[in-house]
């Protein structure tokens, strides 16, 4: 079709004429409202775009003299980040005399090491870069979070009507007498058989 007569088309129906395929040989066009195409395609690059959401590297940096407890807040910390699906990197700082002692660092890497094994790969083993011993992991697949289930409302326990909660009868032992006399601030049963 001529480019006058598409241009003519495209008006009598109130919508645009666009270009799709220039390179084409003939040029590909469509006629159709332009405001609504570039709409559709911006929400289709978002989703897009949404559904790629890149993985980025997260750190954490522990010291070879690092408290228990430390240990244990930063690993929950990168445990969280594998779950979210982002790849982490340990590694430990050494500084000044602390270089002589790199078995510490190397303890501790591969302890986080372990209890990450459930969500998470290490990438490399533990390696030394300068003052800086490393350890990169990767998440596993499917570990990250479990989506929260809906929980079902519970029935509440039979009352009677007159809203005291209900009571169970005490079992049939022979110490029900005495705990009860205990209780009320009577003397003890050890005091009573002496008595």
């Amino acid at each position: 079709m001529a480019t006058r007569d598409a241009l003519r088309l495209a008006e009598d129906q109130g919508l645009d004429l666009v270009e799709i395929s220039p390179d084409a040989r003939p040029p590909v066009c469509r006629i159709l409202d332009y405001g609504k195409f570039r709409y559709s395609e911006s929400k289709n690059a978002r989703k897009a775009k949404k559904r790629q959401q890149g993985t980025q590297l997260k750190e954490m940096r522990y010291r070879p003299k690092i408290d228990e407890h430390d240990i244990r807040f930063k690993t929950e910390r990168l445990r969280s980040f594998l779950e979210e699906g982002h790849k982490v990197r340990a590694y430990v700082e050494f500084r000044g005399r602390e270089m002589t002692h790199t078995e510490f660092g190397y303890r501790i890497l591969e302890r986080i090491k372990e209890q990450l094994a459930d969500v998470g790969q290490p990438e490399t083993s533990v390696r030394m870069e300068g003052r800086h011993m490393s350890l990169i992991i990767n998440p596993k697949r499917g570990s990250g979070k479990p989506k929260p289930e809906e929980k079902k409302p519970e029935r509440a326990a039979a009352q009677p009507p007159d809203g005291e909660p209900k009571q169970t009868p005490p079992e049939d032992t022979d110490d029900n007498t005495e705990v009860a006399s205990t209780r009320a601030g009577d003397s003890s049963p050890a005091d009573r058989a002496s008595s």
